[in-house]
């Protein structure tokens, strides 16, 4: 765990228009800075990036966060690979919480030891496809040129049982049994990838961890991955990400296929965006990964019964984080095509345009499910609506899961409400009913989000807030509410910077009205004097609008004169408030 001193005496080292800078062309509008968000497309600037506050904010899609935040949502890096690249760029080292175990500082300094293996092992193949014409004449057959051979680090294992031994000297190292180089098998060695074109496989920093084979004649498997090592987990990295990456948020599409040889034809063919599981079904990890990174995830697979069944298992995981703003959509190939074969038979146009027609997630769904009912009759509508039940339950972005409970009432031949009721969905049918007024009678700006910008100057003031004066039914009153938590819980929220600010409010359950209320800050332009004086001044509003009866109530509690029915009523609506608010 890294320290919070040393996160706050990076992040006010690192400044953040330099790190956003080497990604995104900024310009100098007034006190903070312009450019294109990174994270969705736009032909207008809504993308900010204020120096003074060390903190980004996009006005069109949301995006908001401090450098490590940035790193992170761009580069696809997890918290501490971010933490250390920024620490890097600064000169610093990052310490560690506690000082590690023996064990610990054994299992890290091992770890160092096999990305070295790894990438001795990746240059060890390269040099091999060159010396290699069966190689090099499978690849041309394929018709792939040296230059994306090249961009992707292809290599070729040697037909030999222990050909790492010309690199390895110390063959019988454990290091490359545990890499998954070396296969030991009954008191002998011998090398995983023979015969084989190596494609290697990048972590998000761009480091070796495994490596795929591809059998060049006839043999099986067709397709060989590295095994679970130390550094590298299936199910959570897929192949050709580093290469794809500028290409994925260029086009906004990230396309997932199912062989290494797909993934570089396509690229070849100028569709930079596709990547490959390995050899695993598509896991959460994976469509999380991407949909940080595309604004639409296209799933590939063969039209026959296995490429449905693996789509299938795709849409399952898909279902509980799919967007709202960012489709999912599977594409199935003509019978007999691969993307390979596809994409030179038709070209790059050809594709797109197919990847454009590719069924989305709720068509997909809606159609696997029609398939396996008759709904002509009442039973088969049944049958339809007990199995559409778990798969709604399980959508988690509102406007999709609404939009498809009307289409499962509507092929059930029943109202929504009904729908709602029958699949145990009241609270999707709930929020059609109720959203509407409650907005209409919601003003503009009401004081509790003029509380909430402005106390974003000086967070510290949170504690000056007495919640039984906020409107329990609105956003801004439960995220005031998490947010007065969050900082109860840190030891000195005096020192908060706005870049700690920004992170911290990431991940909380109103991470949307909180991020949205720092960046407003930006835009009222206000010095730190003016929003603390205004933020009293809302509060002097609030406690005005209390009822005078309630006022005076207060004023007794608080004072020690109320009788026991009077403390018994004044506790009994804070209560109330309370349970508003965890409704909210």
């Amino acid at each position: 765990m890294i320290p919070e001193s040393f996160k706050q005496d990076l992040l006010n080292r690192v400044d953040i228009v330099d790190v956003v800078s080497r990604y995104v062309q900024l310009k100098k509008g007034g006190a903070n800075y312009l450019g294109l968000c990174p994270f969705h497309g736009e032909k207008t600037p809504s993308f900010t990036v204020s120096p003074a506050k060390q903190f980004y904010h996009c006005f069109g899609c949301g995006a908001h966060g401090n450098a490590i935040g940035f790193l992170m949502a761009y580069a696809g890096l997890g918290y501490v690979d971010a933490v250390k690249d920024l620490a890097a760029a600064v000169g610093m080292q990052v310490p560690e919480a506690r000082a590690p175990s023996p064990g610990e500082a054994a299992r890290r300094e091992r770890e160092t030891d096999l990305y070295e293996v790894m990438e001795k092992a990746m240059h060890f193949y390269r040099a091999e496809l060159k010396k290699s014409p069966h190689a090099i004449e499978y690849l041309k057959r394929r018709g792939l040129t040296g230059e994306i051979a090249a961009r992707f680090r292809i290599g070729y294992a040697p037909d030999d049982w222990q050909g790492l031994k010309t690199v390895f000297a110390r063959y019988e190292d454990k290091a490359l049994v545990e890499c998954g180089l070396v296969i030991e098998h009954e008191g002998k060695r011998y090398d995983r990838f023979r015969d084989r074109v190596v494609f290697p496989i990048f972590s998000a920093r761009g480091a070796v961890i495994g490596f795929g084979g591809r059998v060049i004649a006839h043999g099986e498997p067709k397709y060989l991955n590295s095994p679970e090592t130390p550094l590298f987990e299936k199910g959570r990295e897929v192949y050709g990400l580093v290469q794809a990456r500028d290409a994925i948020r260029s086009a906004g599409r990230a396309l997932v296929v199912e062989g290494y040889m797909d993934v570089v034809a396509l690229a070849q063919f100028g569709l930079g965006y596709a990547v490959a599981t390995l050899g695993t079904a598509t896991t959460p990890a994976h469509v999380s990964k991407l949909l940080k990174l595309a604004d639409e995830l296209v799933f590939c697979f063969d039209g026959d019964a296995a490429g449905r069944k693996a789509a299938w298992r795709a849409l399952e995981v898909s279902l509980p984080l799919a967007l709202d703003h960012k489709p999912v959509r599977f594409l199935f190939l003509p019978e007999g095509e691969d993307p390979d074969t596809y994409v030179r038979s038709h070209g790059k146009e050809g594709f797109e345009k197919l990847a454009g027609e590719a069924q989305t997630l709720s068509q997909f769904l809606l159609g696997e499910l029609r398939a396996q009912s008759d709904l002509g009759t009442a039973e088969g509508r049944a049958r339809f609506l007990a199995a559409a039940r778990p798969h709604v339950h399980r959508i988690a972005a509102p406007a999709l899961r609404l939009q498809v409970l009307k289409a499962v009432a509507e092929l059930g031949r029943i109202s929504q409400d009904e729908a709602s009721t029958l699949l145990d969905l009241r609270t999707a049918s709930s929020y059609r009913a109720t959203a509407s007024p409650r907005v209409q009678k919601r003003p503009a700006y009401p004081l509790e989000w003029k509380l909430l910008t402005r106390l974003f100057a000086r967070p510290a003031l949170a504690f000056e807030i007495d919640r039984t004066l906020l409107d329990a039914r609105l956003p801004e009153s439960a995220a005031l509410g998490e947010l007065i938590e969050k900082l109860a819980e840190l030891d000195d929220p005096e020192r908060l910077t706005d870049a700690i600010v920004a992170e911290l409010v990431q991940g909380t359950r109103h991470a949307d009205v909180l991020c949205n209320a720092q960046a407003a800050l930006l835009e009222l332009k206000l010095t730190q004097e003016e929003a603390v004086s205004e933020f009293r001044s809302v509060l002097e509003a609030l406690r005005a609008r209390e009822p005078e009866e309630e006022r005076i109530l207060r004023s007794k509690v608080l004072r020690g004169v109320a009788s026991t029915e009077e403390t018994s009523h004044f506790l009994k609506k804070v209560q109330q408030n309370s349970a508003g608010r965890s409704k909210t």
